[in-house]
């Protein structure tokens, strides 16, 4: 089965030919190498039977390098519809634990979040929890916060702006909650969103969220949905994410990608960029430097 091994580094660590080399000697009879972007990535076409074992052998060639790798297939690879998480994937932070650090809960929280993130607890009810302990919390602190603490992601923008110029549809789909999601996918340019709702009574948060939770299945059922509208085949989806709330839509997915995830996310991913930012997303779907948006 035809093959590409993308290459892909970043600003701290260009791509350098030492690096390619590497790649290229796992290979057998490798093509020579197609730049995407001079010195940022680079596929490099092959065949085999059991790709896993040639992106385990790339992954040991290229150890200590922080240069992200991806073993995909060569057909298909444009994709019609980008589902995205949006807390620690589009944006750099975790929004609820923003909003806890106004009642000087952050590390209580943050702990809670951790642990729903790695799997280890239940998404919905440690949401609950956590939104229970932000009772009182005033609507203009959310929107301090917004203002204030929650940055964009470096690429977010590009790729929805590529993806978009192409004909693709780009959602994002959160775990959090919609006060931010509206705001983060119009900055960034998405097409849709969805989130759960915070409940407020006098402009204060009254510690519940409206049910049902939007969680994992909430996410894959977006997907779906969204495949279904746009009649697009599997292999035309792409989903992203960093948490365990995403594994369903990202293995749903016909590019699920994790992005500086968690290990379980990691491992269950088509693909994972732990080193470069969101415009990795356009180099595992083959564009090229000149086809990319700046937005």
């Amino acid at each position: 089965m035809k093959y590409v091994l993308t290459l892909i580094g970043n600003k701290e660590t260009p791509l350098a030919s030492a690096h390619v080399d590497a790649a290229r000697a796992l290979l057998l009879a490798p093509t020579a190498p197609h730049w995407l972007a001079d010195g940022i990535a680079c596929d490099i076409a092959f065949e085999t039977p059991n790709a896993k074992t040639v992106e385990v052998a790339a992954r040991a060639a290229l150890k200590g390098a922080r240069i992200d790798l991806a073993v995909l297939p060569a057909e298909d690879r444009r994709k019609k519809l980008l589902v995205a998480d949006m807390d620690s994937t589009i944006i750099g932070q975790e929004c609820i634990d923003e909003l806890a650090d106004e009642l000087g809960l952050k590390p209580q929280i943050a702990a809670i979040t951790e642990r729903a993130m790695k799997g280890e607890i239940e998404f919905e009810p440690a949401l609950r929890e956590r939104v229970a302990l932000l009772k009182g919390l005033d609507i203009a602190a959310l929107e301090k916060v917004y203002r204030a603490r929650i940055t964009e992601t470096p690429g977010g923008r590009t790729l929805t702006a590529t993806m978009r110029a192409h004909g693709a549809a780009c959602a994002l789909v959160s775990g959090g909650f919609s006060f931010f999601t509206s705001r983060v996918a119009a900055a960034v340019g998405f097409d849709v969103n969805q989130a759960n709702e915070l409940l407020f009574e006098n402009e204060k948060l009254t510690g519940a969220v409206q049910e049902p939770i939007l969680g994992r299945q909430a996410k894959i059922d977006a997907l779906t949905r969204l495949r279904a509208e746009l009649k697009l085949a599997n292999h035309e989806t792409m989903a992203v994410g960093d948490g365990a709330n995403d594994l369903g839509m990202i293995g749903e997915a016909g590019l699920g990608v994790a992005f500086h995830a968690k290990p379980v996310v990691a491992e269950a991913a088509d693909a994972r960029i732990d080193h470069g930012d969101l415009t990795a997303l356009l180099y595992l779907q083959g564009y090229r430097q000149d086809e990319i948006r700046q937005d």
